[in-house]
């Protein structure tokens, strides 16, 4: 499974139906889980970014599936970035020459 990180901020419309927004992490855990992925994590933040999920999915594929998905029902903007845990950077280090 590769690991990526997803910085969202709201909409317009997503901030509008912010009391919606528990119900439609649940929805999107469970859209993940239809793609064979998880969700590892889900923070609201102050800052930069409204929220921080941490995501497990089976290849690049199967997440721009998902974000162009989630993109397309209005209520976030994405931006996703590919994460490497300590043994998968290892074995990248492994193979420096």
């Amino acid at each position: 499974m590769s690991h990526y990180i997803l910085l969202l901020n709201w909409t317009d419309q997503g901030i509008r139906n912010v009391k919606d927004t528990i119900k439609r992490a649940e929805a999107f855990k469970s859209y993940l889980e239809k793609k064979g992925g998880k969700l590892a994590g889900v923070f609201y933040t102050f800052g930069q970014y409204d929220l921080v999920l941490v995501v497990e999915l089976p290849n690049d594929d199967a997440t721009l599936e998902v974000l162009l998905g989630t993109g397309a029902l209005g209520n976030v903007r994405t931006t996703t970035l590919k994460a490497f845990n300590l043994e998968e950077t290892q074995k990248i280090i492994e193979n420096l020459k």
